[in-house]
């Protein structure tokens, strides 16, 4: 199940590398992360079988690199009738938000380093608002449409403006459960 690929944490970073370097070997990846070869190598294959990864064409071997495949829709909060596909997406939306929160807590811890302008650029902050439903599918809408504004950038390195760096933008929206 393509899901089902998701849910393993080490999945989640190594697409990060591959997204943020443009492609990424299994070399590459374990030197950034600090995880074996070969390790690497196999969920980079798990993740190539499930369409998220693609070696890049004209390579081979173990050292071939890789690239995103496609945009990877990490909107894993989507309702379906199959019980089995419910649990991959709860599993894979868990491994996703435990990622996210890691990425987070270390660019908070890392803020000090980054120079004033960076450091100005940095936002951190929730609130509850009351909406209607419409509302709320507008906000997703609205916050989704600034995301996609740069999405290319991220598979086309080409196309990132000089001076630009890999900036992390997590949207969480969703409905408080009743008392």
């Amino acid at each position: 199940m393509r899901l089902r690929a998701l849910a393993h944490p080490l999945r989640w970073k190594l697409i990060d590398v591959v997204a943020r370097e443009g492609s990424a070997t299994a070399t590459r990846c374990a030197e950034v992360l600090g995880e074996s070869v070969a390790s690497c190598w196999y969920h980079l294959g798990i993740l190539s079988k499930y369409g998220y990864l693609e070696a890049v064409p004209g390579t081979s071997g173990r050292e071939k690199p890789w690239r995103a495949a496609a945009a990877l829709s990490k909107d894993l909060s989507g309702r379906t009738d199959d019980a089995e596909t419910q649990a991959a997406g709860l599993a894979a939306a868990s491994a996703f938000i435990d990622h996210e929160a890691a990425r987070a807590k270390e660019r908070i811890r890392r803020l000090e380093d980054e120079p004033e302008q960076w450091r100005a650029t940095n936002a951190l902050g929730s609130v509850s608002v009351f909406v209607t439903v419409e509302e709320l599918a507008e906000v997703k809408a609205e916050l989704l449409e600034i995301l996609r504004r740069y999405a290319d950038r991220t598979a086309d390195v080409a196309s990132r403006p000089t001076g630009s760096r890999a900036a992390r933008i997590f949207v969480s929206s969703g409905i408080e459960p009743r008392d």
